[in-house]
């Protein structure tokens, strides 16, 4: 009887563990669906990396609602990260299969733009399967709660766009001092060509591959209909 009792014990422990972080994770879902993030892990960690590397460079970021961005880089984004996020709920699994079985680096590109929200809110930037499990199951959380709206809006404030810049808001002012409204196709397309490595590649001094990748990013934008793509979101 006492083993039994204490079997159901440990049960009843083990599935409190289980439990307690998932309702704290659709408590933080729920609620940012409504609540603009102040910041997200990404921001925070690479904060602390800073200060504990002794540069003192803090995250740029500043919050502009749907509404104040133009929809050029709404588009751009989608032309260029995850071309079938107006459809998918939050997870691509054919581009998913594609970056497995290639045996490539490519895993993040088999990341949507939900599970990229995902990461950048809650996750870490290091690769692995299990911050990609953790992520995939974040991603569907956003997407019953949030519209796909509201997922590309936080994408677009809170995604890395340049070395300490998060969000188009911070972009848009240091690349070319303007509102994240004021931008144009050309505009918005560059700053989407260098996402795969925004620390990397330069938006004001493009490499050929940023160059090319921008002019790629221009004819998808042009294929997938252009601002009338967003008509398609909820």
């Amino acid at each position: 009887m006492k083993q039994q009792k204490l079997k159901t014990r440990l049960f009843a422990i083990a599935l409190s563990l289980l439990l307690i972080p998932v309702i704290f994770a659709i408590i933080f879902v729920v609620a940012l669906r409504w609540i603009n993030p102040i910041t997200s892990s990404i921001m925070l960690q690479n904060d602390i990396h800073s200060v504990l590397s002794g540069e003192n460079k803090f995250s740029a970021y500043q919050w502009h609602d749907w509404d104040k961005i133009s929809r050029h880089v709404a588009v751009a984004v989608i032309a260029a990260e995850d071309q079938r996020f107006p459809s998918h709920f939050g997870i691509d699994f054919s581009e998913l299969f594609n970056a497995i079985t290639s045996k490539s680096e490519r895993l993040r590109g088999a990341s949507t733009i939900t599970q990229q929200v995902a990461k950048n809110l809650f996750l870490w930037s290091k690769r692995s399967y299990f911050r990609k499990a953790l992520e995939a199951g974040l991603a569907i959380l956003i997407e019953i709660f949030w519209s796909k709206q509201r997922i590309l809006e936080v994408y677009l404030n809170i995604a890395e766009m340049g070395d300490n810049l998060f969000g188009i808001g911070a972009a848009s002012a240091f690349y070319y001092h303007k509102t994240p409204a004021q931008l144009n196709r050309h505009e918005a397309a560059r700053i989407a060509a260098v996402l795969p490595n925004p620390t990397q590649y330069s938006v004001l001094q493009p490499s050929e591959f940023v160059v090319k990748r921008q002019r790629w990013i221009l004819k998808q934008m042009k294929q997938l209909g252009g601002k009338a793509l967003l008509e398609k979101l909820d």
